[in-house]
């Protein structure tokens, strides 16, 4: 007989652990179905373990400029063996911690490949044996994995995804990397911070192509300084791997081609979400034209009782949105009424050298929608706590309605702008004018006063330059 549930979640990630918590905190009885590790990608080969990698190159980066700070350090340097196995250490410890809490919350755990057999039926495969369970509402959070170049799929040697570059067989020489994308960039600030000879191509005119265009031009000055090679509006003409190197015709924006050999090659060009093979066409769930699965505000599916969250959905593909999406999701099934999710509200973060935050409209886009903009622009060498800390590079731009004073968005570049922006996000949700933000009172000496200058630069009114 087939166990039964209020709801299932298939797939662990940020998105499923969090929904599935979320609905025994409501009082139903939840099952969670995963084919590998308790809290998926993000957890495990994605976030968390790629931070880790690059907090030990800033640390190398730091030691290697220590003489700046009035210190000395000798006979420096890097064992990637030794980063990597920190790396996933951390990351096992999280895993650790997604069981604990599985367990605290009375979830049941099926391992296993999850499969719709039907409305409200789901069969669990492991090892050759199949389970049925039943529910009365089923979230999907299978998230999605790294896209192939389609002439040169990866293979863990001479051609990696993010997830070989994670747990990388030998240090790269030479480092070609497709796509400046934040998992791109981030590789490529990493590698490149650990001694590597890093090239990115990017097809588009600039690299980090989401953000605002100021930061994109900033962001290529500071990789160029740090030795990178920057090739935007390129694309890869010709490119085969070898035993031992990876050979590539590049033409680059002004349509010269260049030859080049490289040890490895990263590609970041974007995702395919895990909806193959789950019985989505069996069942008749509707997908847009890429494979992503259509949801209502409530984050529902076009199937009674059928839900979907995170990165088979509509982007941004993000794990913070997941999250949230699984808290939509369960308090719609439990009938909470939740706020629908605005993408305009989520903030975005690449945690490259320097890192790069950002929420809401970039000036670009505030124009293309047709408001008449103010923006402010306060750069880092104008606050104390940054030239203290070393970290004298980057700046924050705010953007708004000349005629409402409506914050738009918020882009930042340079030390901790990770940590920073949650600051506007919060703004932005609580639809935060400038007002508010002006007669904020901003701890000195802290990065954060750069927030309060640039909203008070979009209004001439910057005390500080």
């Amino acid at each position: 007989m087939a166990e039964s549930y209020d709801l299932i979640v298939l797939g662990s990630g940020p998105g499923g652990y969090v929904a599935a918590i979320r609905g025994a905190q409501l009082g139903l009885k939840v099952a969670i179905v995963e084919r590998e590790l308790l809290g998926g990608i993000c957890l495990n080969w994605g976030c968390i373990p790629t931070k880790a990698l690059l907090r030990s190159a800033e640390i190398y980066h730091y030691m290697q400029h220590a003489k700046d700070y009035g210190l000395a350090a000798e006979k420096i340097s890097a064992d990637i063996e030794a980063v990597v196995k920190r790396s996933r250490g951390v990351a096992k410890q999280l895993n650790q911690g997604v069981t604990h809490l599985m367990k605290k919350n009375k979830i049941a755990v099926h391992f296993g490949e999850g499969k719709l057999t039907g409305k409200g039926k789901l069969s669990v495969t492991k090892d050759g044996k199949t389970e049925e369970l039943t529910a009365k509402n089923i979230i999907l959070a299978t998230g999605a994995r790294a896209r192939d170049l389609p002439n040169l799929p990866a293979d863990g040697k001479r051609v990696w995804t993010y997830r070989h570059a994670m747990t990388p067989p030998e240090m790269p020489g030479k480092l070609l990397v497709i796509g400046s994308g934040a998992i791109g960039i981030e590789f490529a600030s990493f590698y490149n911070d650990m001694g590597a000879e890093v090239t990115v191509v990017e097809m588009l005119d600039r690299i980090v192509p989401v953000e605002d265009a100021d930061v994109s031009t900033f962001l290529e000055k500071a990789l160029k300084k740090q030795g990178m090679t920057i090739l935007t509006g390129a694309k890869i003409e010709k490119i085969e791997a070898g035993a031992t190197a990876v050979k590539a015709t590049i033409t680059d924006k002004d349509g010269k081609a260049v030859n080049g050999e490289y040890s490895h090659v990263i590609v970041a060009i974007g995702i395919v979400p895990n909806t193959e093979n789950i019985g989505l066409k069996e069942l008749g769930v509707a997908m847009d034209d890429r494979g992503f699965l259509k949801t209502d505000p409530a984050c529902k599916t076009n199937i009674d009782g059928l839900y979907a969250i995170g990165d088979i959905t509509a982007p941004p593909w993000l794990a913070h949105k997941a999250s949230h999406e699984g808290v939509i999701a369960v308090e719609a099934i439990a009938g909470k009424h939740p706020h629908a999710m605005d993408p305009r509200n989520i903030p975005g973060c690449t945690y490259c050298h320097p890192q790069i935050a950002s929420v809401g409209l970039t000036e670009a886009k505030a124009k293309e929608a047709g408001y008449e903009v103010k923006v402010g622009n306060f750069p880092f060498i104008g606050n104390g706590k940054a030239i203290a800390l070393g970290e004298a590079e980057g700046f924050v731009k705010t953007v708004f309605d000349a005629k409402t004073g409506e914050l738009l968005g918020a882009h930042m570049i340079g030390a901790e702008v990770t940590e920073l922006i949650q600051g506007y996000t919060i703004g932005k949700t609580l639809e935060t004018t400038e007002a508010e933000l002006m007669e904020t009172v901003f701890p000195h000496p802290t990065l954060s006063e750069m927030m309060h200058e640039s909203v008070l630069g979009a209004y001439g009114r910057a005390l500080h330059i």
